[in-house]
């Protein structure tokens, strides 16, 4: 890195569904539209114990459902909630100057279409980097029928491997050295688990599964339940 360089005195990185919304839009509309909810936890019981890869219990998931891209966006649109405390906290750090960038193992075309909607609700544009999967729709109906997700990174088990690209954005988004600048991530579930020991300070969202996983290997949170508490954590750390 160049001395020249721009830093940064924090950036935060977040997962977006089950975090940034109240509701997991992939767990919706499996639970609604695909096999249901009950066969879904069995499929995260499997990945939290590492006997099914997120990669693989997630592409399981996607192909129960049985609805054409645009009705999935049409519905997230009307159902999925954004937590209370994010835009406020998007205010903070567009003031700020901290990059405050999505993580996710979901599909960028449904992230965007729910983020925009959610913010323009707010009359605020947003204008945050998203890193995460993507999506094909499918002319031949081969997969689920009308679509398929592509993954980040094919080679990981995660699917898009957070870590790897918290790694990447480190280079790109720099902090200030010797422990005055902040990394941050926040999460809440079974996809955050490649990120969790990335960064300096990891907010897990309270009663999810990213806080059983963290109590199991000794992981060390800060529990949330609304992007309010991470304002006023952050503000705290940077003060």
């Amino acid at each position: 890195m160049s001395s020249s360089a721009k830093q940064y005195k924090a950036v935060i990185f977040s997962d977006f569904d089950g975090t940034i919304t109240l509701q997991d839009s992939n767990d919706y509309l499996t639970d609604k539209y695909g096999f249901g909810k009950e066969e879904r936890l069995e499929i995260f019981k499997g990945v939290l114990d590492g006997s099914k890869s997120f990669k693989e219990g997630f592409t399981q998931m996607l192909d129960s459902i049985k609805l054409p891209l645009n009705e999935c966006i049409d519905i997230l649109i009307n159902h999925i909630q954004l937590d209370p405390g994010f835009i406020e906290l998007y205010k903070y750090c567009q003031k700020e100057d901290i990059p405050l960038v999505i993580i996710s193992s979901g599909m960028k075309p449904l992230i965007r279409a729910v983020l925009n909607n959610l913010f323009t609700k707010s009359n605020v544009t947003p204008n945050i980097e998203i890193v995460s999967n993507d999506v094909v729709e499918d002319a031949s109906h081969s997969k689920n029928g009308y679509w398929h997700i592509i993954f980040k990174d094919v080679d990981s088990p995660h699917g898009h491997d957070k870590s790897r690209s918290i790694d990447e954005l480190k280079l790109k988004y720099p902090v200030t050295p010797n422990g005055k600048g902040k990394y941050f991530y926040c999460g809440d579930g079974v996809s955050d688990l490649s990120a969790a020991k990335e960064c300096d300070v990891l907010f897990a969202r309270s009663g999810k599964d990213l806080i059983t996983y963290c109590d199991k290997l000794n992981i060390p949170y800060v529990k949330f339940n609304s992007f309010e508490d991470i304002m006023n954590e952050v503000k705290k750390e940077l003060s």
